[in-house]
């Protein structure tokens, strides 16, 4: 894709589609996701290798497809909202992160 460095969702974002950003390897630094974004698509963020952190502002988990995270290094830290850590590791999917989910300072 021709996406390059951090990317930050817009406010206003309440859905990321299936697909959204597959592959998109010039991704490379934060991914910021606002606190609107109620639902994350299969595969949306698959393979995008070069992500060093995902920060999620949604105090309530957002539905999370099937391998929307896959191909992004296991090393990349997941930040939610801090009252928010217990629910995203608890929650369908999200599960699959728990152990590098961790409070936005």
């Amino acid at each position: 894709s021709g996406l390059t460095g951090a990317l930050t969702i817009p406010s206003g974002v309440t859905s990321i589609g299936d697909y959204a950003f597959r592959g998109c390897s010039g991704l490379t630094g934060a991914l910021t996701i606002p606190s609107g974004v109620t639902s994350i698509g299969d595969y949306a963020f698959y393979n995008c290798s070069g992500l060093t952190s995902i920060t999620i502002h949604a105090a309530t988990p957002p539905s999370l497809g099937s391998g929307a995270f896959s191909g992004v290094p296991s090393t990349t830290p997941i930040y939610v909202p801090s009252g928010s850590v217990a629910a995203y590791k608890a929650a369908s999917g999200w599960s699959t992160y728990a152990s590098r989910i961790y409070a936005i300072a």
